[in-house]
């Protein structure tokens, strides 16, 4: 009989065609997260006119997802560690699908945000777990640069929005941008079929026979024998919120909350504000969608760049680093210099705001161990989202008090500062993820 360390047979696996199918669904579902962000700063401008809403008023209507999406990862994420990362996916998946495409029959803002907290509970719960799902699939030393390839779908979603905004609104009205927002649904059942459960969770069922299969396809070079036994080192409890405060973790957990909440509150408040921003400083509104595409070009070029820097170098080096240059370059916006330089500047922010949320999924996925580490990641992202639904609000009532554009670029970098200092406190020790000296026993089926 042979014991088959699942932790260890993934780590220093090669990537695989089956690696590439994990990012692929993973990518998939991260899209259209990414699509969420972008699609209301795409349609703000036409909305305020159509409903005569005030800036105020567009940026509350624009928080409802946000605050929804707050309380999707933190319900959905420990959820995920007791009953399976692949069904609450799919769960997230149908929420947000089906509620996404009814705002397309929503005739009053009221209606409107109803709709768009409902999907926000499937998008917030969606995007943590997908994370730590690719994070417990990815080779050790390609972990950063797979987990960032894969959140860029962020960044395509976001470039999707803006792209369908140019060509679509113009022609078929707002309600088609989220019309396109329901088409996971078509993608569910391949989803279910096709992307593979956590280890540790068909290990907790016993489901001896499906995980030889899945290591077959993570390591080819492995063969599976009916005799083989498998373990994984699991805690006495897993999934459980009091393990965020244990063992020298407090400090890097306020800290990681920190980090999430400023660069979601920028996030937003640039994707949601950035269009209606530059209208205001004379640009069309076709041209200032491309300011919005801009940006999420950055991000996803910051996002890979940043994956690449972060297995070679240091991940909280790379997010420290991208804090400051984004301090600096919103400043260096607010001075409104000519537009070819705006677009670089924009291209430079997208990379240092959404780049580096992207990043700060992969290096909290890093700093919590596997049993608990969609608990760790989704509580993160949940609170993280408290920013992001300060953002649009935040950039409304700036516009509302009617600050200088010089003004306005400042206030928003004031934020990435305070990220930097946050990562400053992070503690980072150098081990294995599957390290066993935070556990204290194994679990095992064969």
């Amino acid at each position: 009989m042979s014991t088959i360390n699942i932790n260890k047979t993934v780590e220093e696996s090669k990537f695989n065609r089956f690696h590439g199918l994990v990012v692929f669904w993973c990518a998939l579902i991260i899209i259209f997260d990414g699509y969420d962000l972008a699609i209301y700063g795409a349609v703000v401008p036409v909305l305020m006119e159509e409903w005569s809403l005030s800036s105020v008023q567009a940026g509350v209507l624009g928080s409802y997802a946000l605050i929804g999406m707050m309380a999707g990862a933190l319900v959905f994420s420990p959820l995920a560690d007791k009953f399976g990362r692949k069904n609450i996916i799919i769960l997230c998946l149908l929420l947000f699908s089906v509620f996404t495409g009814l705002i397309v029959f929503a005739s009053s803002p009221l209606e409107f945000g109803v709709y768009r907290f409902i999907a926000g509970l499937g998008l917030g719960g969606a995007f943590p777990i997908t994370v730590a799902l690719m994070s417990e699939y990815s080779p050790k030393n390609l972990k950063n640069r797979l987990i960032t390839l894969m959140l860029c779908g962020y960044s395509i979603g976001g470039i999707m929005a803006a792209i369908l905004g140019i060509f679509l609104i113009p022609r078929f009205g707002w309600q088609s941008m989220f019309l396109v927002g329901a088409l996971p649904l078509l993608a569910i059942p391949l989803i279910y079929k096709y992307l593979p459960d956590s280890l540790g969770f068909l290990l907790a069922k016993d489901k001896k026979k499906e995980i030889g299969t899945i290591l077959s396809k993570v390591d080819p070079s492995y063969k599976v024998k009916k005799t083989d036994k498998y373990d994984i080192v699991v805690p006495e409890r897993s999934g459980t919120i009091s393990q965020l405060f244990k063992k020298g973790k407090v400090l890097g957990t306020f800290m990681f909350w920190v980090c999430f909440f400023v660069c979601l509150l920028l996030t937003y408040g640039l994707s949601t504000w950035l269009p209606d921003m530059m209208t205001n400083a004379g640009y069309a509104l076709q041209s200032s969608l491309l300011f919005l595409l801009v940006l999420n070009v950055g991000a996803m070029a910051g996002a890979f760049f940043g994956g690449w820097m972060s297995d070679i170098w240091s991940t909280k080096k790379v997010v420290l680093t991208y804090f400051l240059v984004c301090a600096v370059t919103l400043t260096v916006m607010g001075m409104q210099p000519h537009a070819f330089f705006m677009y670089i500047l924009v291209a430079v922010a997208g990379a240092t705001t959404i780049g580096t949320q992207i990043l700060l999924y992969s290096f909290v996925s890093e700093y919590y161990p596997i049993h608990f580490r969609s608990t760790g990641v989704g509580w993160a992202s949940g609170i993280g989202r408290l920013g992001g639904i300060l953002g649009p609000t935040l950039g409304g009532i700036l516009f509302s008090v009617s600050l200088t554009f010089q003004q306005n670029f400042i206030a928003i970098a004031i934020p990435a500062v305070i990220g930097a200092v946050a990562v400053l406190f992070i503690q980072v020790k150098k081990k294995s993820i599957a390290d066993t000296s935070s556990v204290s026993k194994k679990r095992s089926v064969g």
